[in-house]
């Protein structure tokens, strides 16, 4: 496969982990953060990566692999995921991987419960919103920027060390000249850098010129242009397997919805997106994630599938 573009793009699993999973570029995953996660916070000045895999207190228990999990020098958790496709319980998803960072805070012996401010960070590649879905919201008022925190009945927050920040990223909509925030600058590079020919003139600050350099895909080395190639491709395919999934489970789920009622036809929706996912030889881990369905669910479709084939 031959790469036509200058840049690498930040969404597949290489690019995003070239850019900010790495010692050598440390520096742009504090930016991005104070910039565009922290921006209301304290900042931070520096952090350290922590293994990517948390398992649960059981080996029963399901494990939680996130792309980066960082601690700053002051004890504030990052879990920050780039997310390609749309994902059944996206949310629910997103509170179960957070309670891993709480529970391994526990400490044996007396311990007053104190826990470290915990961030949840989505990069989202798709927009979540079902209203925005079911056309209820007007496309100008879309906002990019989702913080979510626990609030009571009067909208005031109760707990100030749980935060979930989502960054819907086809809702920014800013042309370069409209640049002016480095909140602005972050979002428009996230979006647009596979598709830049030359460093834009709005984004000369230093640490953008440090991400160009580490994004540039003529400075690879042969393996590094090799692992890219192949992310690139795993981007490519199972962006478009999954959203054909979709388009064609929904399509059939509104239809057999229309015959046998709605709580019917969402589960004909689920099992023909996992039928066409298993067609293209995804693991039950990610058809779990994408579907909502068990993996015992999903064993017995494909069961099915082959005795109907």
């Amino acid at each position: 496969m031959a790469i036509k573009e200058k840049y690498i793009n930040p969404f597949t699993d290489f690019g995003f982990k070239k850019l900010f999973g790495t010692e050598i570029n440390k520096d742009l995953l504090i930016n991005f953060l104070n910039e565009v996660i922290l921006p209301q916070h304290k900042k931070i000045s520096d952090l350290k990566y922590n293994n990517t895999e948390r398992v649960g207190q059981t080996e029963l228990d399901r494990k939680a692999i996130f792309d980066l999990y960082c601690i700053s020098s002051k004890g504030e958790r990052f879990i920050v995921e780039m997310q390609k496709a749309k994902q059944n319980y996206f949310k629910d998803r997103s509170l179960f991987y957070a309670s891993f960072p709480i529970q391994e805070q526990a400490q044996t012996g007396d311990w007053n419960y104190q826990l470290s401010p915990i961030y949840t960070v989505g990069i989202l590649d798709f927009a979540f919103s079902d209203d925005e879905l079911n056309g209820k919201i007007n496309s100008d008022k879309l906002d990019v920027r989702h913080e979510v925190q626990l609030k009571n009945q009067n909208g005031n927050v109760f707990y100030d060390k749980l935060t979930f920040i989502y960054l819907e990223m086809p809702h920014f909509k800013k042309t370069e000249e409209e640049l002016e925030t480095t909140y602005d600058k972050w979002l428009y590079v996230l979006k647009y850098l596979p598709n830049l020919i030359e460093r834009p003139m709005k984004l000369q600050e230093r640490v953008f010129q440090r991400l160009f350099e580490a994004a540039e895909i003529a400075k690879f080395s042969p393996e590094e242009k090799d692992q890219y190639e192949e992310s690139l491709k795993s981007y490519r395919d199972l962006k478009n397997v999954i959203d054909t999934a979709f388009d064609e489970g929904e399509a059939k789920g509104k239809i057999e919805g229309k015959i046998e009622g709605k709580i019917e036809g969402k589960i004909e929706g689920k099992i023909e997106i996992a039928i066409n996912l298993l067609k293209k030889g995804l693991h039950p881990n990610l058809i779990s994630d994408v579907t909502g369905l068990t993996e015992l669910e999903i064993q017995k479709i494909n069961d099915d599938h082959i005795i109907n084939d």
